[in-house]
């Protein structure tokens, strides 16, 4: 059984999630559902780290914001794990949550298999506690950002090949996959998409020119694309030249 409090100034959001919840395949008991910050902390202040195995809350509440809810929690239980729920798709607010060290980001409406795949991973972590093999449940706290966007970017240059899945990469380096989608592009200037096909139309070049036997449309499967036709236009869209025009040394000037 997972006990979750949530904290919400929108009572129907607090409703639809205790809804959701009861209609999943993962027990779940809402043992506290509050308007504020403050009366949720009023609560949590008074209890262990044996009575709740999740704190949801929003960002902007009256009386005791989300961040300075997840502050007092913080003191009051170190490892708790909390979520952010919030309606402000910003990178900001979520930067800020993951360095107060919370397992997922949320944004309202709520996607039902993202709290699922929450709920299973906070099920998970309360099943090793309690057989005292307790790993830490926090995602990536903000001195982390650096190294999963390196590590992001190796992973994409040895599986270029591969059929690209976010939800897969995101599960690899142990990140939300609309936080890392966003963190991405924040630190590099590029989304993941854009990155992936650099390396993609950069690997094609390579086989272009040193392995000139090659036919195109094996060119383009062995950097991923299944579609020679897809492959041909994104490598003259973005080379000015078609993968025929490279292979035989024609360097068209662009612009």
């Amino acid at each position: 059984m997972i006990r979750i409090m949530i904290a919400d100034d929108e009572e129907v959001i607090r409703r639809g999630l205790g809804k959701i919840t009861s209609r999943m395949d993962v027990e779940v008991e809402v043992i506290g559902s509050y308007g504020n910050g403050l009366e949720a902390w009023n609560r949590l202040s008074t209890m262990s780290a044996e009575d709740i195995d999740l704190l949801i809350t929003d960002i902007k509440m009256p009386r005791m914001d989300g961040f300075k809810l997840i502050e007092a929690a913080r003191g009051h239980m170190k490892n708790l794990p909390i979520a952010v729920l919030s309606g402000f798709n910003d990178f900001e607010y979520a930067r800020r949550a993951i360095r107060f060290g919370v397992l997922d980001y949320l944004l309202k409406p709520i996607e039902k298999a993202q709290l699922y795949e929450l709920l299973k991973r906070v099920e998970e972590s309360r099943q090793l506690k309690l057989s005292g093999t307790e790993q830490p449940t926090v995602l990536a706290p903000g001195g982390r950002e650096h190294h999963v966007v390196e590590q992001t970017k190796v992973i994409l240059e040895k599986e270029y090949s591969h059929n690209f899945e976010l939800e897969r990469l995101a599960e690899t380096v142990g990140m939300n996959a609309s936080y890392i989608s966003r963190l991405f592009k924040y630190k590099t200037g590029q989304t993941i998409t854009d990155y992936l096909i650099g390396i993609r139309i950069a690997k094609a070049k390579e086989l272009l020119t040193g392995q000139p036997e090659l036919k195109n449309y094996e060119i383009a499967e062995r950097v991923g694309y299944n579609d020679p036709v897809y492959f041909n236009k994104l490598f003259k869209k973005i080379c000015g030249m078609t993968p025929k025009d490279y292979k035989s040394g024609c360097r068209i000037p662009r612009g």
